[in-house]
């Protein structure tokens, strides 16, 4: 049943720095999600800047509909990711031109903010305060603990101390909370927020965007002369949040195997890092290549023999990588070095859809990732099984059309909630 039908379509203004046509993840799945709401019957607005992810402006329009959703860009500075002083200046300029419009604004029946920039939730939180508008928080990750976890605050600093009270208090006054899985959310119900305001809904992506492709049928391959080779993947954004130093090492171990090759695909604080290893080292099985287009991702995320997927332990809970869907709708298994104790360990491990690499479980977890990908690169059915397992559970649990109709059930059960709550209000 859509809303329209139910007779209860409410409207509903999302608010994000990033929306298509941007290729950050949180723009993508926020593009699905707003699309499947529209085709739902739901009156879906978007409040979103020109900014890219990287650094620079679109050149979009300041209002547009595209495909039922109404986009709303406000005016922000676009300095990018490059500098730290550069992000402040575009969440600053953001927050303010974001929080102008919502008070100023059309009220609807719910907002929801997603956490990119950091502290967003609380522009929800200031417009209950002043118009007594309901809000809702989709935690795609947690700030300040991402910035404490990389050691770039401390923990006990003025600063973090501040950031975390601020934050707190943008969750424990939302309606609902939606967080991407069980350690994330047993952050967040540290900051005091109700069990029964806490929904998961896992990030996705779409089967019929990303699906199965033999190597021979896939022309990206050959296009980058890849057809003899065993292809060892990272696509994606080499974040704070990502630990390198097994891969590097593993890297230059193989170096010289004639079969073996390691494609990165994407950018991120840690790609300078990584280029200067391999060629301080001369690695010769190594490329970095730009991120493709989201309509090549079909033949992308394919093109490997298996995907690597790395996490820091201390970031367990605090950012979920969305990446671990498009490896499992791809068919091909995830090679992950990071914590068993995580979203993305618990998936890996829980369908059999890959192997994890614990550095804090293994003596030598340089030795243990070398050994595993040796293990991968010798035995087809295996690698065939691991990511047969992981396509049917992508199709199971982490397809788009399963998590939107979660997203859906949720936001009309939350607007029939808070039409109950305005009723009752009336009536004493």
């Amino acid at each position: 049943m859509t809303f329209a039908e139910a007779d209860d379509a409410p409207s509903i203004l999302f608010i994000n720095q990033h929306y298509w046509p941007d290729l950050a993840s949180t723009a993508q799945h926020l593009t699905d999600l707003a699309e499947y709401l529209a085709e739902q019957g739901v009156d879906v607005h978007v409040l979103c800047s020109r900014g890219h992810y990287l650094s620079g402006s679109m050149e979009v329009p300041a209002e547009e509909t595209r495909n039922g959703v109404h986009i709303h860009r406000v005016r922000a500075t676009a300095f990018g990711r490059n500098t730290i002083l550069g992000r402040i200046t575009d969440y600053a300029s953001f927050y303010s031109s974001t929080l102008a419009r919502v008070l100023a604004g059309p009220a609807y029946d719910y907002i929801v903010t997603l956490t990119t920039p950091p502290l967003l939730p609380l522009v929800g939180t200031i417009a209950r305060r002043v118009r007594g508008q309901a809000y809702g928080i989709w935690s795609m990750d947690l700030h300040p603990d991402a910035e404490v976890a990389t050691g770039m605050l401390e923990d006990d600093g003025v600063p973090a101390r501040l950031l975390h009270a601020l934050n707190d208090v943008g969750y424990r006054n939302a309606d609902f909370v939606v967080d991407l899985g069980t350690y994330m959310k047993r952050r967040i119900r540290r900051k005091n927020v109700p069990d029964d305001r806490l929904h998961t809904i896992p990030v996705w992506n779409k089967k019929e965007e990303i699906s199965p492709i033999e190597h021979d049928e896939n022309p990206l391959r050959s296009e980058l002369g890849l057809n003899d080779k065993f292809v060892v993947m990272y696509s994606g954004n080499a974040g704070r949040a990502h630990r390198f130093e097994e891969v590097l090492a593993t890297m230059k171990r193989l170096d010289g195997h004639p079969d073996i090759e390691f494609v990165f695909v994407g950018e991120g604080p840690q790609k300078d890092r990584i280029e200067t290893f391999t060629e301080r080292h001369g690695l010769s099985n190594f490329r970095y290549l730009p991120y493709f287009p989201r309509e090549d991702l079909k033949y992308s995320l394919p093109m490997a023999d298996v995907h690597l997927m790395t996490l820091r332990e201390e970031m367990a809970g605090i950012a979920v990588p969305g990446k671990l869907y498009g490896i499992m709708a791809a068919g091909r298994p995830a090679l992950m070095v990071g914590p068993e104790a995580s979203e993305s360990g618990e998936t890996i491990q829980g369908y059999e859809a890959g192997r994890v690499v614990d550095p804090s479980q293994k003596a030598d977890p340089e030795q243990a990732l070398h050994d595993t990908v040796l293990r991968l690169y010798s035995d087809d059915d295996e690698r065939r099984r691991l990511g047969q397992n992981g396509r049917d559970a992508f199709l199971e649990t982490f397809e788009r059309e399963v998590c939107c109709r979660s997203w859906a059930e949720l936001l009309r059960a939350q607007v029939r909630g808070t039409l109950r709550r305005r009723q009752n209000e009336v009536a004493a």
